[in-house]
């Protein structure tokens, strides 16, 4: 039996549930939430879906820590949402303290979970969990490069009326404005995708993707949910079905790619264990300029996370 746990029902933590209840892979998801009959009814709305999509997973809400017990997974989605003129570090003091509580909470009623984590400032709230749980870094770590992938895949497929499906990217870095897309491991139906958009055009598309939270957070006034949560769905599917599919996600590193001491998103091969092995690309030095500009900026977040600690 697989259950998994979801922290937070809003936006973001009801589409993680209800995503991944449609893939039918797990036998039980619990939302949780402090708004107990928020998440008690979410949970409901989404099994009533049920007999309508076809799917057997079990869905329950609760405000009660003890109901997540026996989790083998935990998506923590908990925390305040980005408004108009906040970047995701302006979050930093109060999504660190829940993050931090809800890793303890978790941890007293579910022994040696995978933990996924989706608050934002992303890289940051993974070191906070991290560092709470004192567990493995390879069972704790961040959903942030699958979402950045998406939207870039997306901008791509808008750009040359070509289906999604079709394309393949590999972004590096933190989660925001210093993320590192790479045209030069992107591609279309296995083509380079240089071979379909000129340079300039491609490097518009790239400064688009590294914004492409705040054009959301612009155009709704608060974060986006569809695909961050369908995201996390789709990482939680690749653990439970053992599959090792490479993603890139945010986590701890240690020397790879000459980093140490800091969260960075990073192409990683998932599967039943969480993080099976980190993949470490051959950048070239204006790459490897970009990625440690992103881990000078993560680190600096860091920090202000460390001071707030002491």
């Amino acid at each position: 039996m697989t259950k998994v746990t979801v922290v937070g029902a809003g936006n973001v933590g009801a589409t993680v549930a209800n995503v991944l209840a449609h893939k039918d892979v797990v036998n039980e998801i619990v939302l949780l939430d402090l708004k107990g009959d928020m998440a008690r009814g979410k949970a409901l709305d989404s099994f009533q879906q049920a007999p309508i999509d076809y799917y057997s997973t079990r869905l329950r809400g609760t405000d009660d820590y003890k109901d997540t017990a026996g989790s083998e997974i935990v998506v923590i989605t908990a925390g305040i949402p980005r408004k108009p003129g906040m970047s995701r570090d302006d979050l930093i003091s109060t999504n660190a303290k829940i993050v931090s509580s809800v890793t303890k909470s978790i941890l007293e009623h579910s022994d040696d979970p995978i933990i996924i984590v989706v608050s934002n400032p992303l890289d940051v709230m993974t070191y906070a969990a991290h560092t709470t749980s004192g567990m493995s870094k390879t069972k704790v770590f961040g959903m942030a490069g699958i979402l950045d992938t998406a939207r870039y895949r997306a901008f791509l497929s808008m750009e040359l009326n070509i289906s999604p499906k079709d394309f393949q990217a590999v972004l590096l870095g933190g989660h925001g404005d210093t993320m590192v897309p790479l045209p030069r491991f992107t591609t279309v139906g296995g083509i380079p995708i240089t071979d379909f958009i000129k340079p300039e055009r491609l490097d518009e598309i790239v400064e688009r993707t590294k914004k492409g939270g705040g054009e959301l957070v612009k155009l709704m006034g608060t974060s986006a949910w569809y695909a961050p949560g369908a995201a996390a769905a789709q990482m939680v599917e690749t653990i439970v079905r053992d599959e090792k599919r490479i993603f890139p996600c945010c986590v701890g590193l240690d020397g790879e790619y000459g980093l140490s001491d800091v969260y960075l998103g990073v192409p990683v091969v998932l599967g039943k264990n969480g993080i099976e092995k980190v993949i470490e690309l051959d950048l070239d030095s204006d790459e490897m300029d970009l990625l440690k500009t992103s881990s000078d900026h993560v680190k600096a977040v860091m920090a202000t996370y460390d001071g707030m600690k002491s």
